[in-house]
């Protein structure tokens, strides 16, 4: 009997230890884990969806045969949060067991009923309203979840863990400090005991990291850092001597991917700083604009591959990256690709980061004061958007992507805000196509040199828009194992540039419009099959979910202010029961660059972020006497400037929120202006 016994014992601890194998006992929320892994039903627990970013829902209740029976299931008003001419909403909400959790560009969290859109709890962030350091727009795009908390990025550089039952604060960890340039925008990854978070502020001169933290304390586990530091992986591609690498930006914007099998994190890397300047950084500058890998428990570097060398052009990888299965040459494929705002999708082997398809270096221009780079890379396949500017009058030179500038305006297509920005890319498995949001818009590129100080914007140059220039945009389907164009939509507006799509099983891609149209789409063949009018922007990833055997669509609508879509706090619900019907259309944004509205007389005073509306002069069209002098007062509260277009023969500088500065015009003319700091602000004085 004791032989017996004996020989039983170590059996079941043999056993017990494979099943530690195969089930790691370690993990803090394996059901969470379980879905993340998992195709995504009825909940949507993650901002991609699941630890792939797919954005692909097996839900098939909504199809194609049916999808013209939508309606509103429900409208819900998030009491006025972010509303305002700063924010932006992009935020995908989540869904756990009826309850739907949705944070606004102002860090409010709010849990609501996922069938009837009753709020159940709400979250007011109190954030410093006179943070100053914020690239494009107050905004957050999203939460992660898992051990019973709500895990998001704010925009003071915190990282906050909620009470999912109860929206109290957990804990809350400082991963930097928004006075030194860095905030936090991305949705966060929460997998297995960790939330992973990027951070933001690429435009400030900071150094790029990701940072992993315990999922029940906040504690900080390890960080990667994007600029290598002295004689680390990649600092040879920086200045020898130098500490512009710890300046350099390589910021990551979005949220990353994850496979357990190979154990491996993914994200991509944003733009080098300064953006427009690079005189004082030779070579390849790693790892700016760069798709990484990293061991997921530690941090260890693993591989990783540069878009664009030594990037002058803001050309950020900013697009979350998506993780797929395929075939190609006969062969199954580990694949992981982002879109970029170079008009390209990078489509690599997610287990060594070379190319699937093929990805050629060939020279491009060269302009020896910007120690650009010999070659860059060129995927095979199809650009989503036109890589060629037209020309226009007051330029001399127009150029295709990477075409090179010094200190006289040169027009490039892509610009920097070109392409695909900060919006998702769905994959659907049934079609084997990326949908891929895309932003028409040049750039009138010139460098004129920054000196870096802590805290303040740090890009080297400009790209504004070319005053009259056409803004537009594409929707398009990549085949995943070609790169090439299997249907495309031109759109009448820019897109790309935070909104985004999902997929889903029933053969449907669904994205809205910055005009308020939220749109449903034959996944396989692009054709429009509904269409519905928000009434705000719908700038926003929609989600997919199902409660009590129903399948809802949802999607936040309340505008992009780099896009000009119409600003507004509401959440949208559809189904195939809803009642609810469309809203009177918002104002639609504008798709010519430029200033706008009626020209004001017997004014003095132009309105920096007046009205509301953060990045706005008010009025923009002024008409004034010879000899007349304005006053650009800052009532916004960012620094804003006033700087004469293309000459730049006048200039306010940099105004902080509460001052002025006053501009005498003596010669009679036509002089526009933008704002240095936010390029996107135009305004023109009319001397007479």
């Amino acid at each position: 009997m004791r032989s017996d016994r004996q020989r039983w014992i170590p059996a079941v601890v043999g056993f017990f230890f494979l099943l530690l194998l195969v089930v790691p006992a370690w993990a803090a929320d394996p059901e969470i884990d379980q879905l993340l892994r998992s195709p995504v039903g009825k909940d949507w627990v993650t901002n991609g969806g699941n630890l792939t970013n797919q954005r692909y829902s097996t839900l098939t209740q909504i199809n194609t045969t049916n999808v013209k029976q939508l309606k509103g299931a429900w409208m819900t008003r998030l009491k006025g949060s972010g509303i305002g001419g700063k924010y932006s909403f992009e935020a995908s909400p989540l869904v756990k067991n009826g309850i739907m959790y949705v944070i606004t560009g102002n860090d409010d969290v709010f849990a609501l009923n996922a069938k009837t859109g009753e709020i159940v709890w709400e979250y007011w962030s109190g954030i410093d309203q006179k943070i100053s350091t914020i690239c494009c727009g107050w905004v957050n795009r999203g939460l992660a979840m898992g051990e019973g908390l709500l895990y998001f990025g704010q925009l003071d550089a915190n990282v906050v863990a909620l009470d999912m039952k109860t929206g109290k604060v957990k804990w809350k960890t400082p991963i930097e400090k928004w006075e030194n340039g860095y905030t936090i925008t991305s949705a966060p990854l929460y997998y297995d005991g960790l939330v992973y978070s990027g951070i933001s502020g690429g435009e400030f001169g900071v150094r790029g990291r990701v940072t992993a933290l315990d999922a029940k304390s906040g504690e900080i586990k390890w960080r990667w850092y994007t600029l290598p530091g002295p004689g680390e992986r990649g600092s040879e591609t920086w200045p020898p001597g130098t500490d512009h690498s710890m300046r350099g930006g390589a910021t990551v914007w979005n949220t990353p991917a994850l496979d357990p099998q190979l154990g491996l994190l993914y994200f991509a890397a944003g733009n080098c700083g300064p953006d427009y300047d690079g005189s004082m950084r030779e070579g390849d500058n790693l790892f700016c604009t760069s798709m990484v890998a990293l061991k997921a428990k530690t941090g260890e570097y693993v591989w990783h591959f540069q878009q664009v060398h030594h990037d002058i052009w803001d050309y950020d990888a900013a697009s979350p990256v998506v993780l797929f299965d395929t075939v190609i040459d006969g062969r199954p494929r580990k694949g992981i690709a982002e879109a970029g705002r170079t008009g390209w999708v990078y489509i690599l082997d997610r287990t060594n980061g070379t190319p699937l398809i093929g990805i050629e270096e060939r020279p491009v221009p060269q302009e020896p004061r910007q120690k650009t780079a010999k070659t860059q890379p060129y995927p095979k396949g199809d650009a989503t958007v036109p890589q060629c500017a037209e020309p226009m009058p007051g330029y001399e030179r127009a150029g295709c992507i990477f075409e090179v500038f010094w200190e006289h305006p040169v027009i490039v297509q892509p610009s920097g805000l070109g392409g695909t920005n900060w919006s998702p890319v769905p994959y659907s498995p049934d079609t084997g196509y990326f949908y891929v949001p895309g932003t028409i818009r040049p750039g009138a590129f010139a460098r004129y040199g920054d000196k870096f100080l802590v805290g303040q914007r740090y890009v080297g140059g400009t790209q504004a828009a070319p005053i009259g220039a056409q803004m537009s945009g594409t929707f398009t389907a990549i085949d995943g194992k070609t790169n090439k164009i299997a249907w495309q939509h031109k759109t009448p507006y820019r897109i790309g540039g935070g909104g985004g799509a999902t997929v889903t099983a029933g053969g449907l891609v669904f994205r809205g419009e910055p005009d308020g149209n939220f749109l449903a789409i034959d996944a396989k063949t692009g054709q429009e099959l509904w269409r519905f009018q928000t009434g705000f922007g719908a700038d926003a990833p929609p989600v997919v979910y199902e409660v009590d055997g129903e399948q809802f669509v949802v999607i936040a609508t309340g505008g992009n202010q780099l896009q000009g879509s119409a600003n507004g706090d509401a959440v949208w619900a559809f189904s195939l029961k809803g009642q609810v019907g469309p809203l009177w259309p918002p104002p639609p944004p504008p798709t010519i660059a430029g200033p706008v509205g009626p020209i004001a007389t017997g004014v003095d005073t132009i309105k920096m972020g007046g009205n509301n509306v953060e990045y706005s002069f008010v009025p923009g069209r002024v008409r004034i006497k010879a000899g007349s002098t304005l006053n650009f007062t800052n009532v916004g509260d960012l620094p804003h400037g006033a700087t004469a277009w293309q000459k730049g023969d006048w200039d306010t500088g940099v105004v902080p929120a509460g001052l002025s500065k006053s501009i005498t015009f003596t010669e009679p003319g036509v002089y526009y202006y933008i704002c240095a700091p936010h390029p996107w602000m135009y305004g023109q004085v009319i001397v007479e």
